[in-house]
């Protein structure tokens, strides 16, 4: 009988928290997918910054030279991960983690953010994909001084 109690208990848990889940509005989804960049970034998660992204992602910076010429730097998903892995994140004190989540519009399955860090803003573009919020697209620049 014993069993059964514990069995029942745990099954009764298990769709508390599925029903929980699914209950999170787009906000929501929205900014746990852009903290899962922000954090992973900072604490050097590659699995968290995986876990953000579209795997077809495509962050561009347009990077201007002394000569006044520019050109744009491009980032995949992949190598974004690879950076993430080594830690370069940590190097940001936890008092100057910066990650302030900004969505500026959601339509569908779309939604456009900004994300402030301590050293640049990304504007995003998030898609929802299999029923998950994924970034497709960040467009990116350092803040003057870094």
């Amino acid at each position: 009988m014993k069993f059964r109690t514990t069995i029942a208990v745990a099954i009764v848990l298990m769709f508390a928290a599925a029903v929980s889940a699914q209950q999170n509005s787009p906000e929501q989804e929205i900014t746990n997918t852009v903290l899962n960049y922000a954090e992973g970034w900072y604490e050097g998660d590659a699995g968290r910054m995986e876990k953000s992204l579209h795997p077809e992602l495509a962050k561009r910076r347009i990077d201007t030279n002394a000569e006044g010429r520019s050109r744009m730097d491009e980032m995949s998903s992949l190598r974004l991960v690879q950076v993430t892995r080594p830690g370069y994140g940590k190097n940001t004190p936890k008092a100057e983690q910066m990650k302030t989540v900004k969505i500026l519009d959601i339509y569908g399955d779309m939604a456009t953010v900004r994300l402030e860090m301590r050293d640049w803003i990304d504007y995003m573009h998030l898609a929802k994909t299999d029923g998950q919020w994924k970034i497709v697209n960040v467009l990116w620049d350092r803040k003057p001084g870094n």
